[in-house]
């Protein structure tokens, strides 16, 4: 088998567009939460790999001049799937000029989007959202909810209740980018905690993944229970010295 490791971002991209993985009008799902566990140094090689009109999915947009930041900037993302974008300006602007598409998500809604999408489930209903814009020309369908109430030890069902529940679509990529702490030779990850809000399940749910990580060891070395994403997912490992941002810096008084 081929080696899975690569010795620097952009040679991980290097032939993915003669093959069709890399190309303009893609889907790409990135990890990460605010600045913690994004895979920076991957965001630019695929900035440098010039493709376009893409769709990323994404908890957030990074800030102006880093993580997707930096791909707004060049006018590369057409449309963002993604809960939380305050901390860019620029998307903001791309925004209210209607020059970026946006598709806002309640949190954990995307991320339940993307574990669906990860494990071939194509939709699930929710009651999230019912009643906001987010749910607007959706499709609404009610349920009977259990109304639960405890005697003594035992929960006993009293009666059903109706309550309304929107649809929502699972979510797919072509390519994902994840950031891990650290991999072994064959793939597998571990994430550092906030990392792992949206890297693993990002991981499960696209046709091609690459993954940064900070540390590289042989095969075998990590503990099979302590593996977060097993390396059958990954197609591609590179390692990177990281850059610890900051979003928001503040000090005490």
């Amino acid at each position: 088998m081929a080696s899975k490791v690569f010795p620097d971002p952009a040679s991980t991209m290097a032939d993915l567009k003669s093959c069709g993985v890399l190309r303009d009008g893609m889907t790409v799902m990135v990890g990460g939460f605010g600045l913690c566990g994004i895979p920076e140094q991957l965001i630019i090689a695929l900035r440098d790999s010039g493709v376009k009109g893409l769709t990323c999915i994404s908890n957030n947009a990074g800030v102006d001049d880093w993580g997707l930041g930096q791909l707004l900037r060049t006018r590369q993302i057409a449309k963002m799937i993604s809960s939380y974008v305050g901390e860019n300006a620029e998307f903001e602007r791309q925004f209210l000029s209607k020059e970026l598409q946006v598709e806002f998500n309640p949190q954990g809604t995307l991320a339940e989007r993307i574990r669906a999408g990860g494990a071939g489930i194509p939709a699930f209903y929710t009651a999230t959202g019912v009643g906001s814009p987010v749910a607007e020309g959706k499709e609404h369908r009610e349920f009977f909810r259990p109304m639960h109430t405890r005697a003594g030890q035992q929960f006993t069902t009293d009666g059903a209740a109706k309550r309304t529940f929107v649809l929502e679509t699972g979510l797919y990529a072509d390519l994902t980018l994840v950031k891990a702490a650290k991999a072994d030779e064959f793939g597998n990850l571990v994430y550092n905690m906030t990392a792992r809000n949206f890297n693993p399940m990002m991981a499960t749910a696209a046709e091609f993944v690459i993954a940064e990580v900070e540390e590289l060891v042989p095969t075998g070395s990590i503990n099979p229970d302590h593996v977060h994403t097993p390396g059958n997912f990954v197609n591609r490992i590179v390692k990177t010295v990281s850059e610890k941002r900051i979003e928001q810096r503040t000090v005490s008084k």
